[in-house]
Order: structure tokens, then C-alpha cells, then sequence
């Protein structure tokens, strides 16, 4: 019976996404009614193997939407999705990952974001603080948002709980490139 009540709650809790979920919909609900079946039939271990995997095809939804909140690359620029960006999550406390790697006539660079994990909690306190930001390096306002730049890479916090890093590369470039983020917009990710 809890079993059927977490399958239906999963099932709903990502109908709104329906562009995203169309193209893993059937595999989720094949795989939360083999979880389903399974336990009906007594094989708990095998239950619960299709729950863990029906939750990493889950969290795959999850990541798609993230990685929509990537900004689009420059004029010459090309930007490659990290698809093994996610994979050490887990290890990390959870939460969600996006990694974009961009490449073109300069030196490249790569723009993460990261959202609802522990150790972006833990950061909250010293880039939602901008007088401790200012301690620890130069200030720079990005579209009415606040980035730390340290030794040029750019750092925020945005809605307390989705960090913002660009790394690797040209300060100027990596600023250009995230002049076209909706900060705003991005703190509705997941709600």
C-alpha cells in the first residue's frame, strides 16, 4: 500500500512537466509499476531496485529543467552540455547539477549551476552577505545580481539555494555570457 502511495505521488508531482516528461514518461511509469508489481509479489529487494531507478530517471527530469537556466552561448561560441556533470550528486549531499562547457575563439570556460544541496546552503551565508562577499574578493553586478569574482571566476547565489559558478575562463567573456541569464526566472526552477 506505501508503496502505491509513493508511485502516485511521483507520477504526480511531475505532471506539470509535461515537456520534459513526455520522452521519459513511459519508462517511469513502466519502471514505478514494475516497483509496484514486484512488491505485490513479495520481492521487496527488486521493488526497491525499480524505485532507486525510477529516482534517478526522476532526477534526470530534474536536471533537464536546470540545465534550461544555462545561457545561451556568444556569437562564435558553442556550448556542450556535461551529461556526467550529475553523476556525483549523491556523494555531495544530493540536489541537482547542470554544467555547460563552452568553447570558441577564446579561452573557454564552463558555467555550473547547482541547486538545492547541502553545501550550497552552506555558502548561502557568505554569498547571500555582501559585505563578506567584499571581504573575500570584488564584487560584480550582474543584471541586478550580486557574483563574487575571485581571481576570475564568478560565483552567486541565486534565490538562497541554486549557486551559480563560472569558471576557467576570460572574465569578460564569462560576464557576457551570463548577461543573458533571467535570475528572476531561474528562482522559480522546481516549484
Amino acid at each position: 500500500m506505501r508503496l502505491t502511495a509513493l508511485a502516485a505521488a511521483a507520477t504526480l508531482a511531475f505532471a506539470p512537466l509535461p515537456a520534459l516528461a513526455d520522452s521519459h514518461e513511459d519508462e517511469i511509469t513502466a519502471t514505478l509499476q514494475s516497483a509496484m508489481d514486484a512488491y505485490a509479489d513479495g520481492d521487496i529487494q527488486y521493488a526497491l531496485d525499480e524505485l532507486a531507478y525510477a529516482q534517478q530517471l526522476l532526477n534526470g527530469l530534474v536536471a533537464e529543467g536546470l540545465q534550461a537556466y544555462l545561457p545561451e552561448p556568444l556569437d562564435g561560441w558553442t556550448m556542450t552540455i556535461d551529461q556526467e556533470a550529475g553523476q556525483g550528486m549523491a556523494f555531495m549531499g544530493g540536489g541537482t547539477i547542470a554544467r555547460g562547457e563552452y568553447t570558441g575563439p577564446g579561452r573557454g570556460f564552463t558555467i555550473t549551476l547547482m541547486a538545492d544541496n547541502p553545501m550550497v546552503t552552506s555558502m548561502g551565508a557568505m554569498l547571500g552577505n555582501s559585505q563578506m562577499m567584499a571581504s573575500m574578493g570584488q564584487i560584480v553586478r550582474i543584471n541586478r545580481q550580486s557574483f563574487l569574482n575571485q581571481d576570475g571566476n564568478l560565483s552567486a547565489l541565486v534565490g538562497n539555494r541554486i549557486l551559480i559558478q563560472a569558471e576557467d575562463g576570460d572574465t569578460d567573456t564569462m560576464q557576457q555570457t551570463l548577461e543573458s541569464m533571467d535570475f528572476r526566472e531561474m528562482m522559480s526552477f522546481g516549484m
